[in-house]
């Protein structure tokens, strides 16, 4: 087959202990999965679950044991964190069982939803979709995959970020309104998940702003860490 251009190499990601790399289909997104992230977005109740979208290439792979760096991003003056546990789909399916969820996750990961606050806010005033503030370039940092074997029992793990060394956010998976099997089970009856996929399952409360010259260290417990310096 030819291109009229050669085409960009798919986004990737690194996998513990693994030469190849995990190649990125699609980027999922679940919004307001802990109920305290909900309450201080200024929302309560365990509502029906919903997605956005990142485009593939968002993604910033981070090797372990390295700082990656990302730009603080055009148009906003209010570039927030949100910590999250990214799980990688391996086989892909509609219409997933929660009770069967497993078996399609390849491992799990740390990323970094890095939200533009101010132009998403706009954006939801004016009742148009708000990809400019969650879809823009190199707004997917994420960590090497562990694979689901290798990282123990992520549905209790501990999740934190730290800004500079200091706590901003801090939790636990545990605390997600909807676990893993129902994430998948929901999102899998709107679209056909395929090998490739990365869920970013949702964020805990304390997001707040970062600015030029800031280092994000985020963990989720077995998964290691994930550093990044804002450019």
């Amino acid at each position: 087959m030819s291109y009229v251009f050669t085409p960009a190499p798919p986004a990737s990601v690194p996998v513990q202990g693994r030469t190849e790399r995990f190649p990125v289909h699609r980027i999922y997104c679940v919004g307001r999965n802990y109920e305290e992230h909900a309450k201080e977005m200024g929302f309560t109740g365990r509502e029906p679950p919903f997605f956005f979208l990142k485009p593939a290439d968002a993604v910033v792979p981070v090797n372990a044991g390295e700082t990656g760096t990302i730009p603080y991003p055009s148009l906003t003056k209010d570039l927030h964190h949100e910590i999250e546990l990214v799980v990688a789909i391996g086989t892909g399916g509609k219409n997933i069982k929660a009770a069967d969820a497993k078996k399609h996750i390849y491992g799990y990961a740390v990323g970094l939803d890095m939200t533009r606050r101010d132009l998403q806010g706009e954006m939801k005033k004016q009742g148009r979709p708000w990809c400019i503030g969650k879809a823009f370039d190199q707004s997917a940092p994420i960590g090497p995959i562990t694979p689901a074997d290798k990282a123990g029992d992520v549905t209790k793990a501990v999740i934190y970020v730290q800004v500079n060394g200091k706590d901003r956010q801090r939790s636990n998976v545990s605390k997600l309104i909807w676990n893993i099997g129902e994430t998948i089970e929901h999102l899998s009856a709107a679209w056909e998940l395929q090998p490739g996929d990365l869920i970013f399952t949702g964020t805990p409360e304390g997001v707040a702003a970062v600015v030029s010259g800031d280092t994000l260290v985020g963990s989720v417990a077995g998964l290691g860490t994930l550093s990044v310096k804002i450019a």
